[in-house]
């Protein structure tokens, strides 16, 4: 890490108790135009895990492993929950910290992925006032062959779970409009592709869940609930654009996903995420001792914001 004496874990959060529940879509939701009645319905998939999503467990046995790789101190700061990224941008400031690298836990180009936590590191930073340490942002790192390495391994597994299974690979559906401004789309066709050939599997199809906008805005398909009923077929699902579990993944997939699986007489098996695999833990020391590349300032543009729930 160059020229940096602190590493800054960015993620979105989650809650970690049933009373926590409202008071985080309130913040995941705070300026978009999402009826209550939307916000409430998704928390019930919250407390169908008693409120605790596990994202932030995930992050924290991320954090756990590269303390065994990274020299400098590493804080951790989400978008819309405890630990808050402003809290702990301040505590970096008091702590004497001049100049982070910031790793984010989303590997794709996006909006949401990407350019919005450029806008969050920087709105934390003028919150914290004078003497805020300047903080740099490595890319979205889809592309890297370790994320390809650790994701093939996970895949790999499931698949010798059902050998005869069909392998769907599944990504956060967004509006067409964010996916025609970013390279969202292109990155994970390509992460797709070469991971399929590396589990020796010719056969393969991009999927999309999780989508919770207005029904009158087009978004990224097909949806991974409809695919299941038309092939109905035993399948082996990839959640290929999801670093780690969250809510997305236990419920949309272990659950909903199961659910129809289930009602069409199929087996199902679900990948799992790269989280701590030993291949990411080397990607992430690789990223911080390169000079990262500044992400160019009309990149993944702020079109067509989601005004969805997400559930991380």
């Amino acid at each position: 890490m160059y020229g940096y004496d602190a590493l800054l874990v960015v993620s979105f959060g989650g809650p970690e108790r049933h009373e926590d529940v409202l008071p985080f879509l309130e913040n995941v939701l705070r300026g978009r135009n999402v009826p209550r009645e939307r916000m409430l319905e998704v928390a019930e998939h919250y407390y169908h895990f008693d409120g605790r999503s596990p994202i932030n467990d995930q992050t924290r046995a991320l954090i756990a492993a590269l303390r065994g790789v990274v020299r400098q101190p590493i804080y951790w700061g989400n978008r819309n929950w405890h630990p808050l990224l402003a809290d702990v941008v301040r505590q970096m400031r008091d702590d004497g910290i001049r100049h982070a690298l910031a790793f984010a836990t989303s590997a794709f180009g996006s909006y949401s992925g990407c350019r919005q936590y450029i806008e969050d590191i920087g709105r934390a930073r003028a919150e914290s006032g004078e003497g805020a340490p300047a903080i740099t942002k490595i890319p979205p790192f889809a592309s890297h062959p370790l994320f390809l390495e650790a994701t093939a391994d996970r895949v790999r597994a499931a698949l010798a779970e059902l050998p005869e299974g069909r392998l769907v690979f599944t990504a956060h559906s967004v509006p067409l409009s964010m996916a025609q401004a970013s390279p969202y789309v292109e990155q994970l066709e390509s992460v797709c592709r070469a991971v399929a050939a590396t589990v020796g599997r010719a056969d393969w199809k991009l999927v999309y869940q999780s989508r919770s906008g207005p029904l009158d805005q087009p978004w990224l398909d097909p949806d991974i609930c409809d695919y299941l009923r038309k092939i109905r077929s035993d399948v082996v699902i990839a959640p290929i654009g999801f670093l780690s579990d969250h809510m997305e993944v236990l419920y949309d997939l272990d659950t909903s996903a199961r659910a129809v699986c289930d009602e069409v007489g199929v087996r199902m098996v679900r990948a799992a995420t790269p989280g701590t695999h030993p291949s990411i833990i080397r990607m992430i020391a690789e990223l911080i001792e390169k000079e990262p590349f500044v992400c160019p300032a009309d990149c993944c543009p702020p079109n067509a914001r989601r005004q969805e729930v997400s559930r991380r």
